[in-house]
Formats: structure tokens, C-alpha cells, sequence
């Protein structure tokens, strides 16, 4: 069973879908990442996932428990969690109080856990004591990442995690997605840059229109006519 598994998801803004149909799954120890045009409906689906919207079709699996009709606030309780591409970090806390409050879910003393994640973020092992807003963007969103792995999820959504980042930060950035990947985690990425996605991911969708279009291998992905696939001309892998 992969750690997540999404079947016939459709959703969308008051009666109006955005996604419609989406099945998909994630398997532990791989990046999955979508890409596609602007307004295909990659972060609706995401929003999705963890229950910002609720799917007005369709079934959400996290390590085979149904999670389509959850409270969003209890989802990260039961292995997924999300990082979203805005105000994703809390700017008057310091990277230590940003990472406690990523455990609030946690039992117990959380401080062998945030060792652990802070042994994985070179960077903010080094500024653990500085305040989250004189950080970098890139510090930022790797700060966002480290706290959503507080609760030692096995799949973590991002969403555009390198937007507007410069390309040293975005190496950086996906970097850290594949080591975190290898802590057999099942990552989600949503991405607008193409070529950084097919180079760092293992299985790549494209979404258009509102429906996964293509699936696949990303080896095999890079070799189709994208550029027909985004305007919809492409059928299949």
C-alpha cells in the first residue's frame, strides 16, 4: 500500500470543481511531484489532501486509513502534513520556538526530536536562535520543511517550496527534498519550474486542465512533447 493514495479525488470552490477524477499515489523513499500550466488546479488538490477543501468525490488514504472526511487539524496527527508556499513560518519566533510549534501534536519531551531534524538543516542548526523573519527566503522555506517534520509524518506535501528562491537556494531546497525522501518519507511537491522537477523527482503528473493528464516515470515524462501535454493536445505516457 503506498503512503498515500487519492482515488477519483474531485473538489473544488462552492460548487464548482477545479480537480476532477485525480488518482494518484506516493510511495515511501520517492519524490512525486506535479507540474503543470498556471490554473490547472495543482494547489487545489494539495489543498485537498489535507483538508483545507473537502473533495466533493473521491477517497484520501494516508497509510491505508481514510482520511477524505477528516477535520483538517487532526490530519497531521495521522502522517501527512503540508507546507504551504506563503506566510509558511511564524517571523517573531525563533527557529527552535518555530519547530516546538511544529510538534504540537507530539507527546511528551519533543527535544530529542527537534535534534534530530536540526542534525538534517545544516543551515538552521546554525541560526536555531535567531528569529525566522531575519532569515533568507531559502532559510525560510527549509525552516518550513524542518517544522512540518516535527511530527515525523510519512508524507509531506510542498507547495512551490523554491518560488522566488535564487537557483543556489533552489539546489539547496531540493537537496533537502531528496534526504528527506530518503528518511523513508513519501513527498508531494507541486512545482512550476519543469526542468528542476523531471531532474529531481522519481514520478512526475502533469495536470491540466483540472485532470492528471500524464503520469509517470520522470525519465519517461521528460522525453514526451511537454509543451503539447500543457496545452492539452497529449493523451497518454
Amino acid at each position: 500500500m503506498p503512503a498515500l493514495l487519492t482515488e477519483g479525488v474531485t473538489a473544488g470552490y462552492g460548487r464548482a470543481p477545479i480537480i476532477t477524477d485525480i488518482s494518484l499515489s506516493a510511495e515511501r523513499g520517492t519524490v512525486t511531484t506535479i507540474i503543470g500550466p498556471n490554473g490547472a488546479g495543482k494547489s487545489t488538490f494539495a489543498k485537498t489532501l489535507v483538508g483545507v477543501l473537502k473533495p466533493m468525490s473521491g477517497r484520501i488514504v494516508v497509510d491505508d486509513l481514510d482520511i477524505t472526511r477528516m477535520p483538517g487539524h487532526q490530519i497531521p496527527r495521522h502522517g501527512l502534513v503540508y507546507v504551504p508556499q506563503n506566510d509558511n513560518v511564524f517571523k517573531r519566533l525563533t527557529v527552535r520556538e518555530n519547530l516546538e510549534v511544529g510538534a504540537f501534536v507530539a507527546k511528551g519531551d519533543t527535544s530529542a526530536r527537534m535534534a534530530e531534524v536540526l542534525g538534517i538543516f545544516a543551515d538552521l542548526e546554525k541560526a536555531k536562535d535567531k528569529k525566522a523573519g531575519l532569515l533568507s527566503g531559502g532559510q525560510q522555506n527549509l525552516l518550513a520543511i524542518a517544522r512540518a517534520l516535527m511530527v515525523e509524518p510519512s508524507v509531506i506535501i510542498l507547495d512551490e517550496p523554491t518560488a522566488g528562491l535564487s537557483p543556489t537556494y533552489t539546489d539547496a531546497v531540493w537537496n533537502q527534498i531528496a534526504a528527506i525522501a530518503r528518511l523513508d518519507k513519501a513527498v508531494l511537491v507541486v512545482e512550476q519550474n519543469v526542468e528542476r522537477a523531471l531532474k529531481h523527482s522519481d514520478f512526475v503528473h502533469i495536470f491540466v486542465a483540472g485532470r492528471s493528464h500524464v503520469h509517470g516515470p520522470a525519465r519517461e515524462i521528460a522525453a514526451l512533447d511537454l509543451p503539447s501535454i500543457f496545452l492539452g493536445r497529449s493523451q497518454a505516457a
